[in-house]
């Protein structure tokens, strides 16, 4: 085994992190290296943590640490008087306002980290994260290990229903926009002739980008309680699923061209509004959806509320993470490329 002496230059900031993904889809969590973030709210901490702490996004997202891909977290202190932490998502473009897959993720670590005790008389994870409060559950196998974990997200509606747009290059599009804690566009992609495996990523990407692009330009994306909600945060292409035991396929494109290699928490919450207002899923069935990785997450619908005026599920989505290491990463002051830098 070789043994090295290496120190960090004179100087470098650490940050030490702890390498998760849920679906394939990684998560970089922020153990230390950030400074306190202010702020009486979540979005609150997220506007902070974006107008003074971005170098630090970029640095742990894009490459040399990160790349086009990579997602992160930082876990705060709650913002409500019950909540059990707070969350901060962040990405390659900024930074999200909920997101499923980390959620999964980070009900596993808490309890394995000791962040949340099992033992107390009250076993959900309460999570407050910019979009609301998320409730999470995790579930144990007979050696106590977490396989899965499960959350209730925030109510999800449908904003846009049977729209289409023309779109360069890829014709007339027909969508519906949902929210599930952002707002996304889908899409049948078998209308478009395109198929949802590993080897067309670069294809889906363009075209999930265009479509994100288009839908944006000629629609207002308004949430009708919060306006910080309120803007399109990518393209979910859905499909027949490959495996015929399963509801569907999801692929979305989101922030700057990122391609989750999950279901998409979030993105399964919307969808599941979408078919609820379609009388194609009622309150109390499961579904399982898969992903261009062949992962899945299942998603039920445990009630219907109202959102300002449009009606709403509670979804609660269910999935299970892994971790892949840790890290400590140094930021060398005298590095020209320390903060990240990343090629579109």
């Amino acid at each position: 085994m070789l043994h090295t002496k290496i120190q960090p230059p004179n100087g470098s900031k650490k940050v030490r992190t702890i390498e998760m993904h849920t679906g394939g889809e990684p998560l970089r969590i922020i153990l230390d290296g950030f400074p306190e973030i202010p702020g009486k709210t979540i979005l609150e901490k997220r506007a902070w943590c974006r107008e003074n702490l971005d170098f630090l996004r970029t640095t742990l997202m894009w490459e040399p640490r990160g790349h086009r891909d990579m997602y992160g977290a930082i876990i705060t202190e709650p913002v409500t008087e019950d909540g059990d932490f707070g969350v901060i998502f962040l990405h390659n473009e900024g930074y999200s306002t909920m997101c499923g897959h980390a959620i999964i993720a980070l009900a596993r670590f808490a309890v394995d980290s000791g962040l949340k005790d099992l033992s107390a008389a009250n076993r959900e994870i309460r999570i407050d994260t910019p979009a609301g409060r998320v409730t999470a559950t995790v579930h144990t196998n007979e050696h106590d290990t977490v396989v899965q974990s499960s959350f209730f997200n925030v109510p999800s509606f449908v904003l846009i229903e049977d729209e289409s747009l023309d779109i360069k290059g890829l014709g007339r599009v027909h969508f519906d926009v949902a929210f599930g804690g952002a707002f996304y566009a889908f899409v049948d992609a078998q209308e478009l002739g395109l198929d949802l495996n590993a080897g067309n990523v670069s294809t889906l990407t363009e075209a999930g980008m265009k479509i994100k692009k288009a839908v944006m330009a000629n629609f207002n994306i308004i949430h009708p309680e919060d306006p910080e909600l309120g803007f399109l945060y990518g393209t979910i292409f859905t499909s027949m699923p490959f495996d015929y035991k399963h509801h569907s396929r999801h692929v979305c494109i989101f922030a700057n061209g990122q391609l989750d290699r999950s279901a998409t928490g979030t993105g399964v919450s919307a969808r599941a509004a979408i078919l609820s207002g379609k009388k194609e899923m009622a309150e109390g069935s499961t579904i399982t959806i898969e992903s261009i990785t062949g992962t899945t997450m299942d998603v039920s619908i445990s009630g219907n509320t109202m959102v300002d005026e449009y009606p709403a599920v509670i979804p609660r989505v269910s999935g299970s993470a892994f971790y892949t290491g840790t890290s400590e990463f140094w930021i060398d002051p005298n590095d020209p490329l320390g903060q990240g830098f990343f090629l579109y």
